[in-house]
């Protein structure tokens, strides 16, 4: 037993260093927000949905009860990447990245009104550690540039991603991880087709091997291995050890994007993986 719980939070904490490769990418990609999404979207689509033929993995829909969860699952996921992105290009890696990650709070709250767990002290505690190592992270802001619009949609798409996840929660024992991605990704590739007959994505071709890390190792891998994880941990769980990913993100954008982070970052991000150990141990009991 140990070692399974072991093997799943290696799993959980990889796929995590994963997605938190969108951070760099969707600040350095030079295409439309919607345009990145939408080829994020479809690329991971097509590409996890080889995996699942190769695994053979029903793909159906099981019950009609079961759609307007789905559908609705995929319209929040689209809303995620699509503000989380404009965080980026409003700010940077850090700051876009910090805004977004007050989700463990957020799942930790809303957590109760969707299962029947009921409010957990730890949960809310080390949730508000979390909030106060993204406080200490925060650069100081000048309300006269973007930086405030980038938290703002840091903040919305924060809550997008929560109730996704939550939503998402009552399916995993159901559907396996992959199917579930892909059929969300395939919803956010049809929601923002549309846009792509107005954009400009005239250099795509020098875009296009980023674009498809971003669909194959963040989105197809990444997502696919988070969803798996919440059969063995509790959305608050998998969201506070998730929260990791700024300081993931924090490093990669240093080496790629030549982002210095400053000394607050190392305080506020200590105070982050403290959580992450703390709920690692706890969760292991």
């Amino acid at each position: 037993m140990k070692n399974n719980h072991s093997n799943h939070l290696l799993l959980l904490t990889f796929a995590t260093l994963l997605i938190s490769t969108s951070g760099t990418l969707g600040k350095f990609i030079d295409l439309p927000t919607a345009a990145i999404i939408w080829w994020r979207a479809t690329l991971g689509a097509l590409f996890i949905f080889g995996f699942c033929r190769y695994k053979k993995l029903n793909l159906k829909i099981r019950s009609n009860r079961d759609l307007p969860s789905i559908i609705l699952g995929g319209v929040l996921l689209g809303t995620h990447w699509v503000t989380y992105f404009y965080a980026l290009k409003l700010s940077n890696v850090a700051l876009g990245m910090l805004s977004m990650f007050t989700f463990p709070v957020i799942t930790a709250l809303l957590e109760p009104f969707f299962t029947k767990s009921k409010f957990n002290p730890i949960h809310i505690l080390l949730a508000l550690i979390v909030l106060l190592g993204i406080y200490i992270l925060a650069p100081e802001l000048n309300f006269k540039n973007t930086y405030l619009k980038g938290i703002l949609f840091g903040l919305f798409s924060a809550l997008c991603y929560a109730l996704r996840n939550l939503i998402l929660k009552r399916h995993v024992n159901t559907y396996d991880g992959s199917v579930l991605m892909m059929q969300q990704a395939i919803i956010v590739s049809i929601l923002l087709l549309p846009a792509m007959f107005y954009l400009d994505t005239s250099n795509i071709k020098t875009q296009f091997p980023y674009i498809i890390i971003l669909g194959l190792v963040t989105t197809a891998i990444g997502h696919s291995l988070f969803i798996s994880s919440l059969k063995h941990f509790s959305v608050s769980t998998a969201s506070i050890i998730g929260s990791s990913q700024p300081i993931f993100g924090i490093i990669i954008a240093f080496i790629f994007l030549n982002e210095t982070p400053s000394f607050k970052t190392f305080i506020g991000g200590s105070l982050i993986i403290a959580t992450v150990i703390i709920e690692s141990v706890r969760s292991r009991k």
